[in-house]
């Protein structure tokens, strides 16, 4: 099944979702809706249970889950461990990937442009404004840079990619701490803005926008063919991102020192490290109202877990390693009543 048949899948009236009620239900962010949906068809096909997974933002994800509509909230922005508690819910890890700066710029492919990521900031800001601005120019020795306005593409709903992107900013650059500072929804400061639901609608903005920059979720940006600026990252090298680079990021992370597994691994040091690299997390109820759902929730991880690896690098995502995944099940997975 191709994704776009998948998507249509997932739209199934709740009169069609009830007839299958071993069906997992689930919403959330958008960033790893397409390996959540590589993985449900080939889940689906060994076991034949589906997943009915609304990809609507972070924001709509948690929502959703503490209205208790879907046995399982997917986000970006994890939940500070404070809130978990006062929910009764759990949180952990499922994938890890990035966050891109894309643009259309006519001549210029895949890395041929290279940023830094407090330039990066002012171009967000509106302080940047045109292309051939000369600290690009700076930046891009021999390249010929059109005098053309540059127009944002962020995020128009509640999105764990613009907590991640508008982080990341924070991190790098004062200015736009001080500024904007970060969250899952930011006003975007430029003048030249316009905003897009979920990673589809920025990605489709950026590719039809002549001097568009945005930000997606790299899957977004292979998939539609969109061109990536090459990042400076902490050791002063650019790169470009992939799932080696996004291993490199997440290679130090020790999830358990934040309450709920909720770390921040943007700007991480290393040679090849991707400077927004991020994690999408699942939330879960301790003592769930449907514990059949919750049951099979976990046996979709779990099977993700064990046989979904070359899958995500195939979409240029990184799995957690096994270690990892065995504390998840010891540690977080045993806190949820589904029995």
């Amino acid at each position: 099944m191709k994704l776009k048949s998948f998507i249509a899948a997932i739209g199934l009236s709740a009169v069609a979702a009830a007839s299958f009620a071993a069906d997992i239900t689930g919403a959330g962010a958008t960033f790893p809706f397409p390996i959540y949906a590589k993985w449900a068809e080939a889940y689906k096909k060994e076991t034949g249970t589906g997943l009915n997974y609304q990809s609507i933002g972070s924001s709509g994800g948690i929502r959703q889950i503490r209205a208790k509509t879907v046995a399982f909230g997917a986000t970006d922005a994890p939940v500070k461990g404070a809130d978990l508690d006062k929910d009764g819910m759990v949180q952990f890890p499922a994938i890890i990937g990035g966050t891109v700066p894309v643009f259309n710029l006519e001549g210029f492919g895949k890395g041929e442009l290279r940023v830094t990521g407090p330039v990066l900031a002012e171009m967000f800001m509106g302080k940047i404004s045109k292309w051939n601005d000369p600290k690009l120019v700076a930046l891009n020795p021999g390249k010929t840079l059109p005098n053309l306005t540059i127009t944002v593409v962020h995020r128009a709903d509640g999105s764990g990619t613009t907590f991640n992107w508008t982080d990341y900013l924070a991190t790098v650059s004062k200015d736009w701490l001080d500024t904007v500072g970060r969250g899952a929804a930011v006003k975007w400061p430029a003048p030249t803005s316009v905003g897009g639901k979920g990673n589809e609608g920025v990605a489709a903005n950026v590719t039809r926008t002549k001097g568009a920059l945005g930000y997606v979720e790299y899957a977004y940006a292979k998939r539609n063919n969109i061109a990536v600026m090459a990042l400076q990252n902490k050791n002063g090298n650019y790169v470009m991102p992939d799932d080696e680079t996004f291993a490199a990021a997440a290679a130090g992370a020790d999830w358990f020192s934040v309450p709920g597994m909720g770390l921040s691994i943007v700007n991480q040091p290393g040679a090849k490290a991707y400077p927004v690299t991020t994690a999408s997390f699942i939330l879960m109820y301790k003592a769930p109202a449907d514990k059949a759902q919750s049951a099979e929730v976990l046996k979709f991880f779990d099977w993700a877990f064990k046989n979904g690896k070359q899958m995500a690098l195939e979409l240029d995502y990184v799995p957690l390693p096994d270690a990892l995944t065995k504390q998840i099940r010891e540690r977080v997975w045993t806190q949820v009543n589904s029995k």
